[in-house]
């Protein structure tokens, strides 16, 4: 199929779910830790780097063909907080609606039937570029972009944000997304001969500390 198919599942119109989700941004803007461009440039550097490298080579493993159990079940291990696993499996089971409406395939099939609770959204994503025709390379800057392009999004609702220096702030990610989807599908073309193990485990603890307090938030804009 057309390379240009990764353009549509990086798109932000895709139905994925994803522009009611902040990506952390929303308690970071509360606690006075994203004010401006420059504080979520480095907001979207240090997320990128961390939970973003990690659900990309899990998308490019899946793209590549690897067991999506197994990889939801390392997605599960990488993912120790209880908020983030249920916004990945809601994420992932909204992904799953619109990648098998646009993209049909027996993998996907397959994995909504092994996890009709919704499987983790990089491994379905990595599935749909696979059901795409596209390479775990594509997969893989895929979710690297999606991991920053959700938040900067999600500031320009919360600040107020200019939304030109909200593009800007993607413009100058950009040398890192391609060392991130590079390491990630690096790393899931070694696990055949090397097992999960492979795959980046990057943390970000204060995302995870965040995202449970911003679960119990009586009152919130996005739904993480």
């Amino acid at each position: 199929m057309s390379r240009a198919a990764l353009l549509v599942l990086a798109d932000g119109r895709f139905p994925a779910g994803g522009h009611a989700h902040s990506g952390g941004a929303e308690p970071a803007v509360t606690a006075g830790r994203i004010t401006d461009a420059r504080s979520l440039e480095d907001f979207c550097r240090g997320r990128l780097h961390t939970t973003g490298l990690v659900a990309a080579a899990l998308a490019a493993a899946a793209a590549g063909g690897y067991d999506p159990l197994l990889l939801d079940e390392a997605a599960d291990a990488r993912t120790p907080v209880p908020a983030l696993r249920a916004t990945a499996r809601r994420l992932g089971r909204q992904m799953m609606r619109a990648a098998r409406a646009t993209w049909p395939g027996a993998g996907l099939d397959a994995l909504a039937a092994a996890r009709p609770r919704g499987a983790h959204q990089p491994v379905v994503l990595g599935l749909a570029a696979r059901s795409a025709g596209l390479t775990p390379l594509d997969a893989a800057y895929a979710v690297a972009y999606e991991t920053v392009s959700g938040p900067a999004t999600a500031a320009v609702r919360l600040l107020s944000l200019d939304p030109f220096d909200a593009t800007a702030v993607l413009a100058r990610l950009t040398a890192d997304l391609d060392l991130v989807a590079g390491r990630a599908a690096e790393a899931a073309g070694r696990l055949p001969l090397e097992g999960v193990d492979v795959l980046p485990a990057a943390s970000a603890p204060l995302l995870d500390i965040t995202a449970e307090q911003h679960a119990a938030w009586p009152v919130r804009l996005f739904a993480s």
